[in-house]
């Protein structure tokens, strides 16, 4: 299944941007494009859109009012160089707000969020991450995923098969990406898979073969999850 997007924007260049990382992903249909508001109007009316890469500043009517306008609103995610309209624009309830220039990487994160609201997507997909390694884009199955480790200033996800891939990334970030995915953080440096501990003591939780500590700051949610471990660990 794909999903319909359009860009409403009125820079050419960031246009071009954003239709090469649409490109790049194969859920997404690019069906057309808006250098303004009415014409992004007239688009959306002319046929099914989903999901809209939308400007800010842009002539007669800014991307704020556009989307305030519209009475059945397609997901958006804003694109723009203007910090000051975040609040805003997650008060209208967008998917998210990215800030120019936009790297392929933030713009699969945002992406990443409207696929995964997607009840026909999800029936037709696993859920994953996407994280980026020697310059390369992995998509980590979250089923693979045994735990990932905070080194610094790079994570290390180590997985059920195959070699760890380590990547720039601060283990808080992928905390909230995972949380509610079935992981738990149970030390500042190791966030774990609930569905592949095998054991569990007061101090530690065995996964696999390895040996994970339990911090004392993270004690609290640890409670819980030992109160719910037979409902968790199938």
């Amino acid at each position: 299944m794909k999903i319909d997007c359009i860009i409403v924007d009125d820079e050419p260049l960031a246009v071009k941007l954003l239709e090469n990382h649409i490109s790049k992903i194969d859920d997404l249909r690019l069906v057309g494009t808006a250098s303004n508001a009415l014409e992004a109007y007239k688009l959306i009316k002319s046929r099914q859109v989903d999901l809209v890469f939308l400007d800010i500043q842009m002539p007669n009517l800014n991307g704020i009012d556009f989307l305030k306008s519209l009475q059945n609103k397609p997901k958006t995610i804003f694109t723009t160089a203007y910090r000051e309209f975040a609040i805003e624009g997650f008060e209208l309830e967008a998917v998210d707000y990215i800030l120019k220039p936009i790297i392929f990487e933030r713009f699969f994160k945002a992406v990443e969020r409207v696929l995964r609201k997607n009840p026909e997507f999800e029936k037709e997909e696993e859920d994953f991450i996407m994280l980026k390694s020697k310059g390369l884009q992995y998509k980590i199955l979250l089923k693979m995923i045994l735990f990932v480790e905070s080194q610094g200033n790079d994570v290390k996800v180590v997985l059920k098969e195959g070699k760890p891939i380590v990547a720039k990334y601060k283990i808080s970030d992928l905390e909230t990406s995972l949380e509610s995915k079935g992981f738990l953080r149970v030390h500042r440096s190791f966030l774990v898979n609930l569905k592949d501990v095998k054991a569990f003591g007061n101090a530690e939780i065995m996964i696999d073969s390895f040996t994970i500590p339990i911090g004392r700051s993270y004690k609290e949610n640890y409670e819980i999850f030992k109160k719910d471990f037979k409902n968790v660990v199938k």
